[in-house]
């Protein structure tokens, strides 16, 4: 064991920790979820402090000797080697100081032991004079946020792409698949299912350009601010160094705020990203939705699509499947859409020149990222690949409308197509038996009115033959 002390008084820790009295302290005054610091995020703050530890070396101020231990410390931790050494809750007050510390303790006390000596000995490698050299908390946790959320968005990002040019694939292989359009959950005209999958592949990607355009304000960051966004104690040398450290390190392009008192009081960027993944998720909620009407039944529902059968559906009822598949991913949406709220109320609720909810807000935005990721690649792997069509239902259902009627109007005009549409209805017939039956159109011509290439593009179904039959 090693006695460990700070301004409140002194601790008792067991010698193999890594990290440190403020680490304990934070331990035993937060247990709100039970869960620890999302390894992501981890690492992001290793690589921030491995940034602070090399620009504090180019201006002089911190000892090569002991940046480089830091620094070496730091890349330990980004290979997960400390992962078990950072037991702190995510959801913690004092706007992540606990988190900040716990990262400082470890890579002090890691340098201690590179160097030579004991763990503890601070006053060769302190976590607050040599680890957190010219930071705050208040500078270094938002932006290891940032960091962090960029990681995290690129698997999302892929797998949203991969989402998209899925449902691409299927927009290709069933073009020639004609089906009822459906509004207000009623017939509508004809479209094929291909299109429909192409408009899901579309707002799919416009998701992926509204999260995008979001990240490019998490590479703006305020290192260097310190405590409150003055700069005290971080000199002008070390502010330029410390973004083009954190660039090098993280491979992308950080620059500093124009006004690092609001880059910290501010924390309106990761409203931004979250309201992103929420529209995104909105988008994929119908998504699913639609997925799960259409393969309603088997027997008694729509049943135009077959989603591949993943479990039993029923602890009493042999043989039924349910669409689990898409019902997670709505569950998974709803959830981004909650924590986005938790989120909102955390940004609206920052205080002078602080927002100490960062916790809360990385908590959230960090689970919505991964959530989201997760539920989109069950979706194309568990349900979109395996897809199949009951082309026949889709017939079907399309012999039995009346909406079809819409696309005779300039053929038969609105009185003769509203007569017929009456007609099917209360007699429970299709309409094209009522057309030829009427001698309206011949079959000929109504076969080409009717057809898919000709009523699901814009412009008049059979304009070729409106002038044919003017002549």
């Amino acid at each position: 064991m090693r006695k460990e002390h700070d301004f409140l008084g002194e601790l008792e820790l067991a010698d193999e920790l890594y990290y440190g009295v403020q680490t304990l302290r934070g331990i035993e005054n937060f247990f709100i979820t039970g869960k620890k610091i999302d390894l992501d995020f981890v690492k992001a703050m290793a690589m921030v402090k491995k940034a602070c530890a090399l620009a504090n070396m180019s201006t002089g101020r911190l000892d090569e000797k002991i940046g480089q231990a830091i620094s070496r410390a730091a890349d330990e931790v980004v290979r997960g080697n400390f992962n078990d050494q950072f037991p702190v809750d995510p959801i913690q007050g004092g706007a992540g100081t606990s988190f900040n510390m716990n990262m400082n303790e470890v890579l002090a006390n890691r340098a201690l032991e590179i160097l030579g000596y004991e763990k503890g000995q601070y006053d060769i490698v302190s976590p607050n004079n040599h680890v957190n050299m010219a930071q705050s908390t208040n500078d270094t946790f938002p932006t290891a946020i940032k960091v962090c959320a960029i990681m995290k968005s690129k698997p999302l990002l892929m797998a949203l792409r991969r989402l998209a040019d899925e449902l691409d694939k299927k927009a290709e292989e069933y073009k020639e698949i004609l089906k009822m359009g459906r509004t207000h959950l009623q017939d509508a005209v004809p479209i094929t299912l291909g299109q429909e999958m192409g408009a899901y592949a579309s707002g799919v990607r416009r998701g992926i350009r509204r999260i995008k355009s979001a990240m490019l304000e998490a590479h703006t960051v305020n290192m260097g601010a310190t405590a409150v966004g003055t700069g005290l104690n971080a000199e002008p040398t070390y502010i330029k160094a410390v973004v083009d450290e954190l660039s090098r390190i993280v491979g992308e392009p950080f620059i500093t705020a124009d006004n690092l008192i609001d880059a910290t009081n501010n924390t309106d960027v990761f409203a931004d990203i979250s309201s992103g993944l929420k529209v995104t998720a909105l988008v994929l909620i119908k998504m699913a939705n639609d997925f799960r009407l259409m393969a309603s039944g088997p027997r008694c529902g729509i049943g135009e699509l077959k989603l591949p059968p993943r479990q039993p559906g029923s602890s009493i009822m042999p043989g039924k499947v349910n669409p689990v598949i898409a019902e997670v991913l709505n569950q998974t949406c709803y959830q981004v859409i909650g924590n986005d709220l938790t989120i909102t109320l955390g940004v609206e609720n920052g205080q002078f020149e602080l927002n100490v909810m960062e916790p809360v807000i990385a908590y959230n935005l960090f689970n919505s990222m991964c959530y989201l990721k997760n539920a989109v690649n069950t979706f194309v792997d568990k349900l979109l690949i395996d897809l199949e069509v009951d082309k026949e239902q889709c017939e079907y259902w399309l012999e039995r409308s009346v909406g079809i009627v819409t696309a005779l109007l300039p053929h038969i005009g609105y009185e003769n197509a509203s007569a017929l549409a009456k007609e099917a209805l209360e007699t429970d017939r299709s309409v094209k038996e009522i057309i030829l039956e009427q001698g309206l159109l011949t079959k000929e011509e109504m076969d080409y009115i009717l057809s898919p290439k000709e009523m699901t593009r814009p412009g008049i179904a059979g304009q070729d033959l409106v002038k044919n039959l003017g002549n």
